[in-house]
């Protein structure tokens, strides 16, 4: 029954998520392509990102992509811009002018910090090993059952 019960906790946390989202003013595909660009923004990586990357790192399907990068760059939330090198490449990184998500952002974290407080800081270490865990073997599994 252990995977019943795992289930029902899957899916519960995942409605939780889904209905009550951290991410409420930023459509959630906008906010996920956001904090990958923050992240690559923060680790500062040389190499630029592009659609083709978030494609990989989101599962999102090109057209998809396409259609929400377009949204951001008319809200300004991103910026693109053609390699020099190959007229094919377009490079994706965030405006550091918009303050969309940064707001956003701030907002996620007070969330985050409520979350942390009322857990506690060894069980918030425990989420974020277990949290890391699932997402490791969602994507092994996923990628085993796409390639068999």
């Amino acid at each position: 029954m252990m995977n019943e019960e795992l289930l029902e906790a899957w899916l519960r946390l995942s409605t939780v998520l889904c209905n009550e989202r951290i991410v409420s003013e930023m459509p959630y595909n906008e906010a996920l392509i956001c904090n990958i660009l923050y992240r690559h923004q923060l680790g500062k990586n040389d190499r630029k990102l592009t659609a083709t990357d978030l494609c990989r790192q989101t599962k999102m399907l090109k057209s998809q992509m396409n259609r929400t990068l377009q949204n951001m760059e008319e809200k300004n939330i991103i910026t693109r811009q053609r390699s020099d090198s190959d007229k094919r490449q377009v490079f994706v990184s965030l405006n550091p002018e918009s303050e969309a998500f940064r707001n956003q952002h701030s907002k996620s974290l007070k969330l985050i910090d409520i979350f942390s407080q009322k857990a506690g800081a060894g069980k918030s270490r425990e989420a974020i090993k277990l949290f890391t865990l699932i997402a490791d073997l969602a994507e092994e599994i996923m990628e085993d059952k796409i390639e068999n």
